[in-house]
């Protein structure tokens, strides 16, 4: 089979590898499309403190599952699953109080183990989610990062009453006001420099006045004029910027929350004060906690198209001009599928 492997930081190469067996308890995909994810360009960057190199990487993938291990049903065999990346012990205290997404001895596919980025990947049989028919395998390759928006806003929670300001409109902030506009309905502002990203939020859901180009117009002047008094109630950091953190601390209402979803290493400068006066909650997100049964079913149900974001499929071949699309061309492209060419 052929493999996208990062040998070290900055050398990434397709490579021939040995087909994988699936052992007991796992199931093999044959992969259809891969989605190319921040996390992954960080890897080929060498700024991934989590990763081992060699690499196959890929976290976000979809595709039909070929071969069984043992103690699999065969029943398995030729079913279009979505994988989870996130492999847990089930035993230590993360684990037992619910919470296996930060698992004591956390696998995540792609990273600390071989991923998605190959023609076939083996996978826990509990980690591929049978798709919803109908569902193109293109919008089903997205339902990872799905998975961590609706993990976000779980750990948030979400009133009636919220107003929601998300920063950033690459795919998790663009997932993250879908989930806000279609599965809660409160009103959602997004911000961005980039306006093509902007027109991807409006038809995420985003109302008109809801887009916020803060390259143009001061995020708090934005709010006001919008009839915003007293800062938002809720808050996603898409950007992962710590002045993002230190801007989103000062403008939030008195009782808010915030989401946090990045890691970056470089610390933000927040006075205490500015969270005890306000009380204010902070909630890291990690990844998802067994979030691909709640994505499937709002995708069932229509409630979200989580194909919206996809902008290029590229054969896995290219995957240098892959990357380079995503990093490089931000106005013209948001996910960038790599397309393994298997039939779904």
């Amino acid at each position: 089979m052929l493999s996208v492997v990062v040998e070290q930081p900055h050398r990434m190469a397709v490579q021939e590898r040995p087909t994988p067996e699936p052992a007991a308890g796992e199931v093999r995909v044959r992969v259809r499309y891969a989605g190319i994810c921040g996390s992954d360009l960080h890897i080929y960057h060498g700024k991934n403190p989590f990763v081992a190199y060699p690499r196959v990487i890929g976290h976000e993938f979809v595709g039909r599952i070929d071969a069984v291990g043992a103690g699999v049903s065969a029943a398995r065999l030729g079913q279009t699953v979505a994988v989870d990346p996130v492999i847990s012990c089930g035993h230590c205290w993360a684990c037992r109080v619910g919470r296996p997404n930060v698992c004591a001895r956390l696998q995540v596919l792609g990273v600390h183990r071989d991923g998605g980025f190959s023609e076939y990947a083996v996978v826990p049989e509990g980690n591929a989610h049978v798709i919803p028919e109908g569902l193109p395998l293109s919008a089903a390759s997205v339902i990872e990062p799905f998975a961590v928006a609706a993990n976000v806003t779980h750990r948030t929670g979400v009133l009636q009453e919220d107003v929601a300001l998300v920063y950033g409109a690459g795919p998790i902030g663009l997932n993250l006001v879908q989930v806000l506009k279609k599965v809660y309905g409160v009103r959602a502002f997004v911000t961005d420099h980039v306006d093509e990203r902007l027109a991807l939020a409006r038809g995420c859901g985003a109302g008109e006045d809801e887009v916020i180009n803060t390259a143009r117009e001061p995020i708090e002047q934005a709010l006001r004029s919008r009839g915003v008094e007293g800062g938002p109630t809720l808050i996603y950091d898409a950007v992962c910027h710590p002045a993002i953190l230190e801007e989103a601390v000062r403008i939030a209402a008195p009782a808010a929350r915030i989401g946090i979803l990045g890691f970056s290493a470089v610390p933000s400068a927040i006075p205490q004060q500015e969270l005890t006066k306000k009380e204010l909650s902070l909630h890291a997100s990690r990844l998802n906690c067994a979030m691909f049964p709640t994505v499937i079913d709002w995708i069932a149900r229509g409630l979200v198209d989580p194909g919206h974001i996809v902008t290029h499929e590229v054969d896995f071949r290219d995957v240098a001009g892959a990357f380079a699309l995503a990093q490089e061309r931000p106005t013209q492209s948001c996910k960038v599928l790599l397309d393994f060419g298997a039939e779904g």
